[in-house]
């Protein structure tokens, strides 16, 4: 059978291009709809918007009225200030020259020494606390004054018109202490030895296990009563003050600086004999109420000490019963020392006793026991 043969294909026909206007409507409708998504896409994708900020509220303004105005204080006092003066410059440094200082601690120690000695008694002996020991005090370890504390005075000096000092002569003291409410005992001698024209005077305290300590006085002798050459205070060493007058000054070996020599100075030896040689050589000079000024040298410093005439006084001591006159050197300043002292004229104005009381209570009374030839 024979196949049919295809028929020929029907002619295509060109599509007609889209009219203009078509897509010119499709171009607007594009545009739009991408507008759109660029208006809305931030809110829904991307971080969120900061919120509208509030329109602020319209400022509205008022008049206030200021209050009366207050009457002017009065002025305040003008307080007027000083300047301070412009540092000087350094000074040059130069030779160590005299200072007046006065102790810081005036211990009395020809009649009782700032280092009292326990005597051992062999029945039940009192143990010395630590601080009725104190070691010899330096000039550094003086404490400074306060701005409370006294001025130093300069040398004063009571003229001597009369002089008469004892014979030679040993005296024996039995010295009896409290210190912070503990009472102990010590001995103590002065050995005096006059020989016309020259003196030594030694006090010494001592006890048994103890040791010593010794303040000696070596000097000439003349109608003004005693002249110190050379002061020392001994115990576990000594220091020592020299008088020269030939070059005007008192030097010192505990490398303190010198002082001018002033006549008439003594030492904390010589003082008392000086005080009982002034009494004994007029005695109606000092009637009860007068007071008698020396310039004093230590170990290390130098003060004017002056003592109070006071009464004539009865007393009972371990040598028996003797007939004095009672000088009293009173606190000048904060810690000062108050010093009593007694003279005998029966035994040509010796001291036979004293008595230093601390500003604390504590004190030292030291009493003749026996009288002996040298």
């Amino acid at each position: 059978m024979k196949a049919p043969s295809a028929s020929p294909a029907a002619p295509q026909t060109p599509r007609a291009a889209p009219p203009w206007g078509l897509l010119g409507l499709l171009a607007v409708a594009v545009l739009a709809l991408h507008a759109l998504v660029l208006q809305t896409a931030p809110l829904r994708f991307g971080p969120a918007l900061a919120p509208e900020t509030p329109h602020a509220p319209a400022f509205v303004t008022r008049r206030i009225e200021a209050p009366p105005a207050p009457e002017p204080a009065a002025p305040a006092p003008t307080v007027q200030t000083v300047a301070k003066p412009a540092a000087k410059p350094p000074a040059i440094k130069k030779k160590k020259t005299a200072i007046q200082r006065p102790s810081s601690q005036e211990a009395i120690e020809f009649i009782a020494p700032t280092e009292p000695v326990l005597t051992a008694e062999a029945s039940a002996p009192e143990p010395l606390p630590e601080a009725a020991l104190p070691e010899p005090e330096t000039a550094a370890e003086a404490p400074a004054a306060s701005a409370a504390s006294a001025p130093p005075t300069g040398p004063s000096q009571t003229p001597v018109t009369a002089m008469a000092l004892p014979a030679s002569a040993r005296l024996d003291y039995k010295m009896t202490g409290s210190a912070k409410g503990l009472t102990y005992h010590a001995n103590a001698e002065l050995a005096w030895n006059n020989a016309g024209s020259a003196y030594d005077a030694r006090m010494t305290v001592s006890a048994l296990f103890l040791g010593a300590r010794s303040l000696a006085s070596q000097g000439q002798l003349g109608p003004e009563g005693l002249a110190p050459s050379r002061f020392s205070d001994k115990s576990k060493s000594e220091v020592a003050a020299h008088f020269e007058p030939d070059k005007g000054q008192i030097s010192f070996s505990a490398n303190t600086p010198t002082l001018p020599w002033v006549k008439g100075a003594q030492d904390r030896v010589s003082v008392f004999l000086q005080l009982g040689g002034m009494l004994a050589g007029q005695p109606e000079r000092f009637a009860p109420g007068a007071s008698i000024s020396l310039y004093t040298v230590g170990p290390r410093d130098a003060d004017t000490w002056t003592f109070l005439v006071e009464a004539e006084e009865k007393l009972e001591l371990p040598m028996g019963t003797l007939h004095t006159l009672k000088l009293t050197r009173q606190p000048r300043r904060e810690y000062d020392q108050r010093v009593e002292i007694w003279f005998a004229p029966a035994l040509g104005y010796l001291p036979v006793r004293s008595k230093v009381t601390q500003h604390s209570g504590d004190f030292i009374d030291q009493q003749l026991r026996a009288i002996n030839p040298p």
